[in-house]
């Protein structure tokens, strides 16, 4: 410790030579100053301007908390599951593009064929909903390919697929509602409204630094001030008090603002109409899959009877 305060004043001696001559070289033998403990007496603060950066700084933190979870809605597979293993061709065409080839088809060939057919135009989206739909019409193909009649599980199965295919692009479509409604506001907030907040605290801490710099430098007669002295601590002095208000305004803009609050009304909207279209499409689904299941359990206990 007694080396590290040689060695800062060897180098505050050192800043002081060009003290007089570089407003920087003087804010930072002061700062250097106070971080030895050499200064016993700063410049106090506002109260109202402490409890804004306060204030600040905690809507800063919830901005970088909420934005490092909410980033994954930018990117598509946040929910894809890691383990799946889809070649291209799986990725071809849409459930919809594929239920309409394999209606097309004669022959076990012509509906592998209409499973596997290149891409119409882009490979299909890698969301949990969307690998669900693949699996399940490639699980309906297998069925059928091997019924000697209507198969209800391969015809549940593709039924299944088309709706969840469906929630799949509900659940992009609730994405790019909140890349452009909440993420692109919250990241403006935190990369333009808190950094301009950032840089008028930092002006208040060079001015302040400043300051204390000059009261340093005439400390010895204080009360004997020649009339430029006066004049060179009443100048630091106003441009202190300048800094501080113009930052106490920038700080309460940015906490007084209502646009994150905006953004996060618009991130719970995307959401709920996310989940209420996915209720609608399953609750769709689900009667008519409920109605297969009832027949074939009828179907299995007349067959049973009859043995």
């Amino acid at each position: 410790m007694d080396k590290f305060q040689a060695f800062g004043k060897n180098f505050s001696d050192l800043v002081s030579d060009s003290a007089n001559f570089t407003p920087f070289a003087a804010r930072t033998q002061q700062l250097i100053r106070e971080q030895l403990g050499q200064v016993e007496d700063k410049t106090q603060l506002p109260a109202e301007y402490i409890d804004l950066e306060k204030r600040v700084d905690a809507l800063k933190l919830v901005h970088q908390k909420l934005l490092q979870v909410t980033s994954q809605y930018s990117n598509e597979p946040y929910d894809y599951p890691p383990n799946i293993r889809e070649s291209f061709n799986d990725l071809g065409r849409t459930i919809n593009e594929k239920v309409q080839l394999l209606s097309q088809a004669s022959t076990p060939a012509e509906a592998q064929a209409a499973l596997t057919a290149p891409p119409a135009a882009k490979p299909q989206p890698k969301t949990f909903s969307h690998a669900i739909a693949r699996s399940s019409l490639a699980g309906s193909q297998t069925l059928a390919s091997t019924a000697t009649g209507d198969d209800p599980l391969a015809t549940a199965l593709e039924k299944y697929a088309l709706a969840s295919e469906k929630v799949g692009e509900a659940r992009l479509a609730q994405d790019a509602q909140i890349q452009s409604r909440f993420l692109a506001g919250w990241n403006t907030t935190l990369n333009t409204n808190l950094m301009f907040a950032a840089k008028a605290r930092r002006n208040v801490e060079n001015a302040r630094l400043m300051l204390d710099s000059v009261k340093a430098k005439h400390s010895a007669d204080l009360d004997n001030l020649s009339e430029e002295a006066r004049s060179e601590i009443e100048q630091a002095e106003d441009e202190f008090v300048g800094q501080t208000e113009e930052a106490v305004s920038v700080m309460k803009n940015v906490l007084d603002t209502p646009e994150p609050l905006r953004n996060l009304a618009d991130l719970i909207a995307a959401q709920l109409e996310y989940h209420k279209r996915s209720y609608e499409i399953l609750s769709e689904l689900a009667p008519v899959v409920d109605s297969l299941q009832v027949e074939q359990e009828a179907s299995y206990r007349k067959s049973r009877e009859g043995a």
